[in-house]
């Protein structure tokens, strides 16, 4: 996953010179259906320890040409190789903010809450607030991909019995529709 984040990262950089971005005007009165886009993110890793599966559907409101918010929900599934074989499934929600410094930058803060999954029996809720910010490449003229690097304010530390992130830094890439 971190190989597809970093070579989207440098795909990004690259054609960064080749990109039409320009500041879309909204209309004086833009239809409610002209202020939303949608996109999300999907992951899948396969190794000989586990196998993941991961959809990460968004649905936001721009609410100046810069400004948006939004809302996501996330879902993963791990299948563990160990005897006997352990399947878990992760889900949960948030609420983000985003605001485009400057083409292709921006910022973005989000509040997040899952519902982690550890073994067959045991689950436990984690919220994690996290800010940071990333890069959008348009692809036309409504769609692009982003990358962004968030920090976990919320991380408690990899020594911790329950964690569901390995380290404070998230790194995230997606496609975006009307952004």
């Amino acid at each position: 996953m971190k190989r597809l984040i970093l070579t989207l990262f440098i795909v990004s950089i690259s054609s960064l010179a080749f990109a039409q971005w320009g500041e879309e005007e909204m209309s004086d009165k833009p239809t409610f259906r002209d202020r939303i886009f949608t996109g999300g993110g999907f992951g899948l890793s396969f190794s000989t320890y586990y196998n993941y599966f991961s959809l990460s559907p968004i649905i936001g409101y721009k609410i100046t040409p810069k400004f948006v918010g939004g809302i996501g929900l996330q879902y993963q599934h791990y299948q563990y190789k160990t005897n006997p074989s352990i399947s878990t499934n992760n889900y949960g929600g948030s609420v983000f903010l985003r605001y485009k410094i400057f083409a292709p930058f921006f910022l973005h803060t989000e509040y997040e809450y899952l519902n982690y999954q550890f073994n067959e029996r045991d689950r436990k809720g984690f919220s994690s607030l996290m800010a940071g910010g990333g890069l959008f490449q348009p692809i036309g003229r409504k769609a692009g991909i982003f990358v962004m690097a968030l920090y976990n304010f919320s991380y408690q530390g990899s020594n911790s019995l329950y964690s569901i992130y390995n380290s404070p830094l998230v790194l995230r890439a997606g496609i975006t529709v009307g952004f």
